[in-house]
């Protein structure tokens, strides 16, 4: 069998299993086992596969048709144009976050400043924000061991472990000792009832720890509401993601200390993103 001949017998069986990228996704899985790019993809696509390939592409595809995202089977993702490593321990990053990232970036000065980030995952948020101003000085915590491995070997991929350093903090329990110029947060924000119902892909392979927000979702808002006085400087900058529906239930925790708040909507015109200043 040839590379073509392949390309479409797995597009076909992507198509048949529901998937809305499915040529994307062959294209990739097969440029994966292949290592090639998806220029010598085409240019070559009259070349046999070998037993072996054949075997282990298939074998990829059986994944991603019981439902295992793409990113996950691949070992990456991109964010801000950057490529991150990806595991089950992690949340995929996506591009909704990236407003968050956005905003950050455009609030900031080029003064020396320093940003926690609460639950960081892969450490998408603050690698990015150190990748894209060399004034920040990064530290990102998370209860899982072992998507903080995958978060430093981002940093140390994208060669910004010396600006961007991880921890283990369970911020329901615990909290940094040191003060930040910016504190930032993807935090679990799904209500409990809601993730059994969610995609198979999400429901099925991603960290329940890195979604359940609780009974009304708003269990972590509410720990970083009441410790962000204690954690960032007087005047300091914050930036939270939010679930679509969730703006005025979180501007209301945050009403008391803080001020300038504002909802910024993502590129779907849905609130995503809460900030303010401490008082």
């Amino acid at each position: 069998m040839v590379i073509s001949e392949l390309l479409q017998n797995v597009t076909e069986e992507l198509t048949l299993s529901g998937s809305d990228n499915a040529h994307f996704e062959a294209v990739h899985l097969i440029c994966f086992v292949l290592n090639i790019s998806r220029k010598d993809l085409i240019l070559n696509s009259k070349n046999a596969v070998s037993k072996e390939e054949k075997n282990r592409i298939l074998a990829l595809l059986k994944r991603r048709i019981c439902g295992e995202p793409f990113q996950y089977i691949l070992g990456t993702q991109e964010f801000m144009s950057l490529e991150f490593a990806v595991t089950p321990d992690t949340l995929i990053p996506r591009q909704d976050t990236e407003t968050l990232v956005e905003l950050v970036l455009s609030e900031t000065e080029n003064l020396p400043l320093s940003l926690l980030d609460i639950g960081t995952g892969t450490g998408c948020i603050p690698i990015s924000l150190a990748h894209f101003k060399d004034n920040f000085n990064c530290v990102g915590i998370d209860i899982s061991e072992n998507a903080l491995k995958i978060a430093k070997k981002n940093a140390e991929t994208l060669n910004l472990s010396d600006r961007v350093t991880f921890e283990k903090c369970d911020i329901l329990t615990d909290y940094p000792n040191k003060k930040f110029d910016i504190v930032v947060s993807n935090p679990p924000y799904i209500k409990s009832e809601i993730i059994p119902t969610l995609q198979t892909e999400v429901r099925d392979f991603e960290p329940i720890l890195a979604l359940d927000g609780g009974i009304d979702g708003l269990k972590f808002y509410r720990r970083i509401c009441d410790i962000l006085p204690k954690i960032l400087k007087t005047g300091g900058f914050f930036a939270l993601e939010i679930g679509f529906d969730q703006g005025q239930d979180v501007l209301s925790l945050m009403e008391t200390n803080f001020e300038k708040i504002k909802i910024i909507k993502d590129l779907s015109g849905n609130d995503r993103v809460i900030s303010g200043y401490l008082k």
